[in-house]
């Protein structure tokens, strides 16, 4: 597509096979300029995880530590809860749930709402150990974001909230 200044356009208008315009290409590159921070923030944050699993216990699968996040911010459930929080399914969340037993991190009770059915909560040193690491984790963030003005952390958790909502909507 040539523009007026007679030279191409590598930025043309994408159509689906009716005709209708891409919705997505408006945003232009910086589309791109996203999913390549997003990418790297990624890794950065799997690599993350791995470390904190790493303190909370040297067997906590990193994986594994996202359910002990979930555990503390949302407090006991049952493990199809937690597989359709995460969005695995229940073989994995078993999988995992099986680990954190072994390693005394996590219990079960009898769900008294449906006696066939167990939740998952923290135990006390599940919540120790995972408080610790959490506590240091933050205070490296409060040292990372010491230098942003405060409406700017708070603009950026209102951006991250609004991202991670986009996939709430996809399911």
């Amino acid at each position: 597509m040539e523009n007026a200044g007679g030279t191409t356009d590598v930025h043309k208008k994408s159509t689906d096979p009716a005709g209708h315009e891409d919705p997505a290409e408006p945003f232009g590159p910086e589309c791109l300029d996203v999913e390549r921070e997003l990418a790297v923030f990624l890794r950065r944050a799997r690599a993350s995880s791995g470390e904190m699993a790493r303190q909370v216990h040297p067997d906590l699968e990193p994986a594994a530590y996202g359910l002990l996040v979930r555990l503390e911010d949302a407090g006991e459930q049952r493990a199809t809860e937690l597989a359709a929080y995460f969005g695995v399914g229940k073989a994995t969340i078993s999988r995992q749930l099986h680990a954190l037993l072994q390693l005394g991190l996590v219990d079960r009770r009898t769900d008294p709402a449906d006696r066939r059915a167990s939740l998952v909560r923290l135990t006390a040193e599940g919540r120790e150990r995972f408080t610790r690491v959490r506590d240091a984790r933050r205070l490296s963030y409060a040292r990372k974001l010491a230098a942003w003005d405060r409406m700017e952390i708070a603009e950026l958790a209102r951006l991250l909230h609004r991202l991670n909502s986009l996939a709430d909507q996809d399911e």
